[in-house]
């Protein structure tokens, strides 16, 4: 019996597909996504317009999405990881030759109802991607050096494309990703250390560009960096979001100033407070009781993704089942250390909480093949 005969015989059918869905991490991401309406609301002065009204109609849309991509087999997600990677690469290039100019960077590309972010979806079909190729790659090749360079090739390109945009942030998220993908397929050790002691020298190359003929960086990145090093050195300009945000985030306490008594982003000292900053919004209303509260629930659905990912036999699903709880944990991961002022701003949002569209939609795409993995694993 072929591999395909063999999944196809074992798919389950019917509402058996609907009971064998994964519920309890269904219903924690209806929970962070309460969560995001919530503080919309509060942010918008106790209005459902204009932030909260289009963020629930987008989730709305995003979970009919994933119940529909979690009735299909896992190995037709397998099987489309190429396909849904090369588009992505050609979105990317589209949107470096007519794409749509926003906040100083060439990022989207305007559908006419919506403005679509390809850089979003990338993050999750290279995962697909990687998965789908250490499925099929013998288990005694997946350390040798023309095996690991392909895979490499396949973060690289995305990344550069990403990179020329610019998107410092996206580009990083990109690039940690598929090197977690990497790790848990087994490549060895020393590659890793490698890539570190390469990462060394170049943040030491970026540091010494500056200001030369052959800078690596934007000037605005290099503010960002000064920024995180030093905000109070320019507290009205460069460092104002920083700044603002510590304010916020200390003076919300243990238990916060009380739901939309943010003084903060009510009197609108917050830049950004419904998209990149929003967590500053909810810490100062509801404290750090409110802040460790998302976490958990955050840390919850890991828990679950690993869970399911350990429970399966079949590679590629628990590969890329690993992969999206990697994505998953370095936006909200880098999106808090940021607001803290323990890494650089560099516009990565709250996953399922912050004001979007494309990330919301392409996020609970990548959790409708979590589920599917769920729903199609051998039992």
């Amino acid at each position: 019996m072929s591999y395909l005969e063999h999944r196809v015989k074992s798919t389950p059918s019917g509402l058996r597909k609907v009971l064998y869905l994964n519920w309890p991490l269904a219903l924690l991401l209806i929970s962070v996504a309460g969560v995001g309406v919530l503080m919309l609301y509060s942010v918008a002065g106790g209005s459902f317009s204009p932030w909260a009204d289009p963020q629930i109609k987008r989730f709305a849309l995003g979970f009919v999405v994933m119940i529909a991509i979690a009735m299909v087999p896992i190995w037709f997600w397998r099987n489309m990881a190429a396909l849904a990677y090369g588009v992505s690469v050609l979105l990317l290039v589209g949107v470096e030759l007519f794409g749509t100019v926003g906040m100083g960077a060439q990022r989207w590309i305007d559908l006419g109802f919506m403005r679509l972010q390809p850089s979003e979806l990338t993050k999750i079909t290279l995962v697909m991607l990687l998965a789908a190729y250490y499925d099929w790659l013998p288990a005694e090749r997946t350390s040798r050096p023309l095996w690991v360079l392909l895979p490499v090739l396949f973060i690289l390109v995305p990344t550069a494309l990403v990179l020329k945009q610019p998107d410092l942030g996206t580009a990083i998220l990109l690039m940690a990703a598929g090197g977690a993908i990497l790790f848990v397929a087994g490549v060895h050790w020393a590659y890793f250390a490698a890539v570190i002691a390469a990462g060394i020298g170049l943040v030491t190359a970026v540091f010494e560009s500056r200001g030369t003929p052959w800078q690596l960086l934007k000037d605005y990145q290099y503010r960002r960096i000064d920024t995180f090093l030093d905000p109070g050195s320019d507290p009205l300009g460069a460092g104002y979001h920083i700044t603002q945000s510590k304010i916020a985030l200390g003076s919300g306490g243990w238990t916060g100033r009380g739901f939309m008594q943010g003084t903060q982003s009510r009197l609108n000292f917050l830049p950004e407070k419904h998209t990149d900053f929003i967590f500053t919004t909810l810490a100062e209303e509801f404290g750090f009781v409110g802040g460790m509260s998302l976490l958990t629930l955050y840390g919850l659905i890991i828990l679950f993704c690993i869970a399911s990912a350990l429970a399966t036999r079949d590679r590629f699903s628990s590969l890329v089942t690993l992969g999206i709880a990697v994505n998953f944990f370095l936006f909200f991961a880098v999106n808090m250390s940021m607001v803290m002022g323990l890494a650089p701003v560099v516009g990565v949002p709250l996953p399922m909480v912050s004001y979007g569209g494309s990330a919301m939609l392409v996020l609970m795409a990548a959790f409708g093949i979590v589920q599917s993995a769920h729903v199609h694993r051998p039992r």
